[in-house]
């Protein structure tokens, strides 16, 4: 069996790993480590929780330690992107663990915190500088950094760092990097669509890949409960109530219905708390912080939690609202399962949730268990209300009304005029976030 000594880790980093709970390289680690500290270009595929981040980290370490002298002032050496902040902190703690006692300097940039510090640190420079792209624009553009020295790029979670979302913000990014540099892309999926657009940021890339794009970890049982929209919180308080002593993260579609979810849930009993862009970093972070310790026993989100959650207590994922983008079911339910454990993910899918439902089946190449209810009808479908309609009401809870009361009675009348849209479980799609009318805004 190949060990990290096997792999040619320097003896710094490899004292290091021994008072780590990393005993064995992963396949991932096992297969990309030694293609990255040959200095190639490098796409690597492999299932949420299998070790990606050492799988380039420990390498782009062995490397810079080679080197031998401190990066110059405001200089980068090796650039880690990804694009929330909760997987930026996650890798940067990580590659801190892997740094304690050598001389690399890890830092970490994103939105929400303190502009001044972050520039402040960098002052000094950086051997390797984890960031969101928007926030590193910033500095970019404040002339706090620069990335004329730096030799790596890494795209963690490169399908959705490539998306639309992103990609504008990427290419700004790539501008201030010099073109002989070694580029590293790892997610857990990689659409073809994205993966044609990776190829112009790689030469002569070797793809490694240890699952097939899209497979979720073996040991999530996966199902799907068909339940009318306005049902769906009582059956996940139902679903909770099965598992009081197990930490569940539920996923919502936007960040107003995510919230509502959440208070619900906290006035019905639940310690639960929730993430999601409009919170600041400083709460979100306070909440995560939270749930990991064990003090918050559900934590509702929006994708924005779906990639950067590392919590091995998570044993089910509740997929409240199905997600717009099908490849982000993958991301979702891989919060569980961690590290071998085992765990579950239900989805709860309303008719006018039929088409996403089919596209991750699609993805996965096989339908989803059914586990409480059935398929809508065509015409139950057609009738559904569409994205974009039947908002302003409380997640689950028609009308607003306070739980436990009975449900108002529905009149026959036809209503005057359809009331304002104020945002709610159906929502077109746009990243975390962003504002209508302004999709082009800035990640992180």
């Amino acid at each position: 069996m190949t060990t990290f000594a096997d792999l040619g880790l320097s003896p710094s980093i490899l004292k290091t790993l021994e008072k780590t709970t990393l005993k064995m390289p992963t396949p991932i680690q096992v297969q990309a480590i030694p293609y990255i500290m040959a200095g190639r270009d490098l796409m690597g595929l492999a299932q949420t929780g299998t070790g990606k981040t050492a799988a380039f980290g420990l390498p782009l370490l062995h490397r810079i330690l080679d080197l031998g002298h401190p990066p110059a002032p405001k200089t980068v050496r090796a650039l880690i992107l990804a694009p929330t902040r909760e997987l930026v902190s996650q890798i940067a703690v990580n590659l801190e663990v892997f740094t304690k006692g050598t001389a690399v300097k890890v830092a970490m940039v994103v939105g929400g915190a303190s502009l001044f510090k972050q520039a402040e640190r960098l002052k000094r420079g950086a051997d390797v500088l984890v960031a969101t792209p928007g926030r590193l624009i910033d500095l970019l553009e404040r002339g706090d950094v620069t990335l004329s020295a730096t030799g790596y790029l890494v795209l963690d979670e490169a399908d959705h760092m490539l998306d639309m979302g992103f990609i504008h913000s990427l290419r700004k990014i790539a501008k201030h990097i010099p073109l002989k540099r070694q580029t590293l892309l790892f997610s857990a999926t990689m659409p073809k669509d994205i993966e044609e657009l990776a190829s112009t940021y790689l030469r002569d890339p070797v793809k490694v890949q240890v699952a097939p794009p899209g497979k979720p970890v073996e040991k999530i049982v996966q199902g799907v409960h068909y339940i009318p929209n306005g049902d769906k919180a009582k059956l996940l308080e139902e679903y909770l109530r099965k598992h009081p002593t197990e930490q569940a993260l539920v996923f919502g579609r936007t960040k107003h219905g995510s919230e509502k979810l959440m208070k619900l849930l906290v006035g019905w009993g639940f310690k639960a708390g929730s993430i999601h862009g409009n919170k600041s970093q400083g709460q979100r972070d306070r909440t995560l912080n939270e749930f990991r310790s064990g003090e918050l026993d559900v934590l509702v989100a929006t994708d924005v939690a779906s990639r950067g959650i590392d919590i091995p207590g998570v044993r089910h994922v509740y997929n409240y609202d199905m997600p717009n983008v099908p490849e982000n079911y993958v991301h979702r339910i891989g919060r569980t399962a961690r590290a071998g454990a085992e765990g579950t993910a239900v989805a709860f899918c309303a008719p006018a949730e039929m088409d996403e439902l089919k596209a991750v089946e699609k993805l996965l190449k096989k339908p989803i268990p059914v586990i409480g209810g059935a398929p809508w009808a065509a015409d139950v479908v057609a009738a559904a209300p569409k994205p974009g309609q039947n908002r302003g009401q409380r997640p689950g809870n028609p009308g607003g009304q306070k739980p436990g009361a009975k449900p108002p009675v529905r009149s026959s009348k036809p209503a005057a005029r359809p009331a304002k849209p104020q945002g709610g479980t159906f929502a077109p799609r746009r990243p975390d976030g962003a504002k209508p009318g302004n999709s082009q805004r800035r990640p992180g």
